[in-house]
């Protein structure tokens, strides 16, 4: 499939026999020109994305259009049906450029920027999607060890970015890795491990002993276990409550007896007719003190009206019919007779 250079055959010669390291071995480069002629068939890839992603794939859609167009991928966007496509065309030059492609955009219908996806077209970087919803039964269960997943602030997930080198993004019930191979496979063991209960810390530990171990020329090809903590899970069993054993009734096929009525009781006690006296007795006792009670309250009504004094008529001064109506000709013409004696 690939047609290499003689200069690129004698850089990386193909090892012969058993390989102690494969992570030692350098993965030829593959260079436009490779391919001698064009594709046959046009491989397509499609992926939906949700409503929230719409406004971020619109502002990002020219940057993914233009990248993957140097390698002869065309990416459509259609927002009607909600959907990522990317597809070969004659000028791809890479045919394994197209998986990578879809993995861009798997990554992008799941929160992860468009910088960090983008890192994925080189060879020494890969992807790796972790779906931790079905590792844990219980949901509360599975929100705390998520949580513990990311930290305080993300405390946990930083630290485990800085260990491994790779872009780690916890998204709804996935967790998204991107880097080289070796940290991607790191990344996978620490989140597998922290959703079966064991603690994130004791795993970063780990890592980072094993990255001071790689520094040292000394213990860089030896076994490394006596280094590393081991982790003894421990089954604390907790206190159940005590419970009360009840002992079992002997089985008898005949239903039980009915339970015998509080009259019936009395009646065999003597009780009944004795009660049924006193009623009568207590009843006559009430209608007789209520009739004494009420004869008790006329006859108090009756002594007090003889102390309620009787209404006095009010004062009304005596009033005296005067003519208030002057007659003011007869007035005038009696001033007028004293002036002239």
């Amino acid at each position: 499939m690939t047609n290499m250079s003689a200069e690129d055959e004698g850089e990386a010669e193909a090892p012969s026999g058993p390989v102690e390291n494969a992570w030692s071995i350098k993965v030829p480069e593959f260079k436009k020109g490779d391919m001698r002629s064009h594709l046959l068939e046009e491989s397509n890839f499609s992926v939906l994305f949700p409503k929230y992603r719409e406004k971020y794939l619109k502002e990002c859609w020219s940057l993914l259009q233009k990248t993957l167009n140097d390698y002869g991928i065309k990416a459509e966007l259609d927002l009607i049906e909600g959907r990522m496509t990317v597809s070969t065309t004659r000028k791809t030059w890479d045919p394994y450029i197209i998986i990578k492609a879809r993995d861009i955009i798997v990554m992008l219908g799941r929160s992860v920027p468009v910088e960090q996806a983008l890192r994925v077209l080189k060879d020494d970087v890969t992807y790796e999607l972790i779906k931790i919803r079905n590792l844990v039964r219980n949901k509360d269960r599975y929100v705390k060890r998520r949580q513990r997943l990311v930290g305080g602030n993300g405390t946990t997930l930083k630290a485990l970015e800085l260990l491994t080198n790779c872009y780690v993004l916890v998204q709804g019930a996935t967790v998204a890795a991107i880097g080289p191979h070796k940290g991607v496979l790191q990344v996978v063991r620490v989140v597998k491990d922290t959703m079966n209960n064991i603690h994130p810390v004791y795993l970063l530990k780990a890592l980072m002993i094993k990255r001071q171990l790689m520094q040292d020329p000394n213990l860089k090809n030896e076994d490394w276990a006596r280094f590393i903590p081991n982790f003894v899970p421990k089954n604390v069993q907790r206190k159940k409550p005590h419970k009360v054993r009840k002992t079992k009734k002997e089985y008898t096929p005949f239903p039980p007896a009915p339970m015998e009525r509080k009259v019936d009781k009395e009646m065999a006690e003597g009780k009944y007719f004795m009660d049924q006296e006193e009623k009568k007795r207590t009843k006559k006792r009430k209608i007789t003190d209520e009739m004494k009670n009420e004869a008790a309250n006329r006859q108090k009504e009756k002594r007090a009206k003889a102390f309620v004094a009787p209404e006095e008529p009010k004062y009304k001064p005596p009033t005296t019919n005067v003519n208030t109506k002057v007659d003011v000709e007869a007035l005038k013409k009696k001033v007028k007779k004293k002036k002239k004696l």
